[in-house]
């Protein structure tokens, strides 16, 4: 199965020597030094210093290769020609590991250029090298097969060898750099995938969080809501009518303890506490079905509330509890600012694609809130989740309408 296709990236080895790199050099300078001792010999005579002078530069081209690999290339490429000419040819080494060298740290097109460069400088070289070949001591023999006197045949045989040596330094060179290439890309995929597993995790932890406030919101405000009325309603009737008060009290604890039941169950979630350990039994969420108790639960704190519902509630628990909260908190806003209520009206129009929800009261002052705070703006977002649309805003006739358009069909 072929690997997909990857950029070509640079992959430095980095500027320090490392203990491999010792050894290479150590092994290019004994085969130099051997070398050297039988090119010193006659009928050669090759100086002692230019040997010397390779070997430097040999040495000095195999400790940059890593951090300058094209410049290490060139370097290797004269050292080469400069040895077939005058040396030993143990600079051909060089050659072969820069070429490596150039497809593993570079790209391939970098180590097919250095070929084609190997390539073209071989012409000269194998001139050179045929010439010394057929004057020259044993070992050349031993080394190239030019047991000829011909030196066009010596030529082509010094260019051939070249030229495969190259093109197989190359291919490895170029195979050995795209599996690491391969290789990193998929590291730097992992790590990107990591970094972007983590931000979708902040993200949704931001939106939990952003959840569970907008559902304390809800629960806490109505609650309160409900409490205060009921409790002012309790006062004002204790003494004339104090069964009667008895009984708000009642509905006012009742009250105080479901909502605490709730919020505990929320905090829990908060601290990532199982909430079967907080409470036995966990409630189940509001749903359309518990409107009519959420209206009597507002009748019974002096909000003369009616409901009409048409259609069939939606089997999704999530866009149910949806509309509980927004008919909850438009009620909540009426009960805390409105002023002399004469009736509140909810509709509640359910279909298969959408949903509307209106509440409208008749009050004498419009129920436009003070401070809006999280209740106006936790409708938005719920109403946001749904495509939705929200109106709000005092009617013509006297009171406040608060209108939602939940979108729910499939898109």
């Amino acid at each position: 199965m072929p690997h997909p296709v990857v950029p070509e990236t640079h992959i430095g080895g980095g500027d320090r020597v490392s203990f491999a790199d010792m050894m290479l050099v150590g092994a290019y300078v004994l085969i130099a030094v051997g070398l050297g001792c039988l090119s010193i010999e006659a009928p050669h005579d090759s100086p002692l210093w230019v040997m010397l002078v390779l070997l430097a530069g040999g040495v000095a081209t195999l400790l940059i290769r890593r951090r300058w690999p094209a410049v290490a290339f060139t370097a290797a490429l004269v050292l080469t020609l400069l040895s077939f000419a005058a040396g030993s040819a143990a600079e051909a080494a060089l050659l072969v590991i820069a070429l490596i060298e150039l497809g593993v740290t570079r790209s391939g097109r970098a180590a097919w250029l250095g070929f084609m460069a190997t390539a073209f400088a071989g012409i000269a070289g194998a001139g050179i090298l045929a010439n010394r070949a057929r004057f020259g001591p044993a070992f050349w023999g031993a080394i190239l097969p030019l047991a000829t006197r011909d030196l066009v045949q010596a030529w082509l045989s010094s260019l051939t060898i070249i030229v495969v040596i190259a093109l197989i330094a190359t291919l490895l060179g170029v195979n050995i750099g795209h599996r690491r290439r391969f290789v990193a890309t998929l590291v730097e995929r992992a790590e990107q995938m990591k970094r972007e597993r983590d931000q979708q995790a902040r993200i949704a932890s931001a939106q939990e969080r952003e959840r569970i406030a907008r559902e304390m919101h809800d629960v806490i405000a109505h609650s309160l809501a409900v409490m205060i009325a009921v409790s002012d309603g309790a006062q004002a009737i204790a003494i004339r009518r104090p069964e009667e008060a008895q009984e708000a009290i009642r509905r006012v604890a009742e009250t105080g303890r479901r909502t605490l039941d709730e919020v505990r169950l929320l905090l829990g979630t908060v601290r990532g506490v199982d909430s079967d350990s907080l409470l036995t039994a966990q409630a189940p969420q509001p749903s359309i079905e518990q409107l009519p108790a959420l209206i009597e639960e507002f009748s019974a704190a002096g909000l003369p509330v009616t409901l009409e519902t048409t259609g069939s509630a939606p089997a999704d628990p999530v866009t149910q509890l949806t509309v509980y909260r927004i008919v909850q908190e438009s009620l909540t806003n009426v009960l805390r600012h409105a002023n002399d209520v004469r009736g509140v009206r909810v509709l509640v129009v359910l279909s298969t694609t959408m949903i509307e929800i209106s509440v409208e009261d008749s009050s004498a002052i419009a129920a436009t809130p003070r401070d809006p705070g999280r209740g106006l703006l936790g409708i938005r977002e719920r109403a946001a989740i749904y495509d939705g649309i929200v109106e709000t805003g005092p009617r013509k006739a006297g009171g406040w309408r608060v209108f939602v358009r939940l979108m729910v069909g499939e898109k």
